[in-house]
């Protein structure tokens, strides 16, 4: 389960480096539609924030658990 939640924390990554890229290619042709394309990269930088938190306190309940 824990191998699984550090998976999908790296999946945000490449979803906000994907945004990114898309960002940089769309910025001088067409600006408006950056616009999804940043909400994207903000949202999946900060589920990826949350996630590892999420993470790291799960761990570390059930370490304490364990002792």
């Amino acid at each position: 389960m824990i191998k699984i939640l550090r998976y999908t924390e790296y999946l945000y990554l490449a979803v906000a480096v994907v945004a990114i890229y898309q960002i940089i290619t769309l910025w001088g042709t067409a600006p408006q539609e950056t616009y999804i394309f940043i909400f994207f990269a903000v949202v999946s930088i900060a589920m990826f924030w949350f996630r590892r938190r999420y993470r790291k306190r799960f761990e570390q309940r059930k370490k304490d658990n364990q002792q």
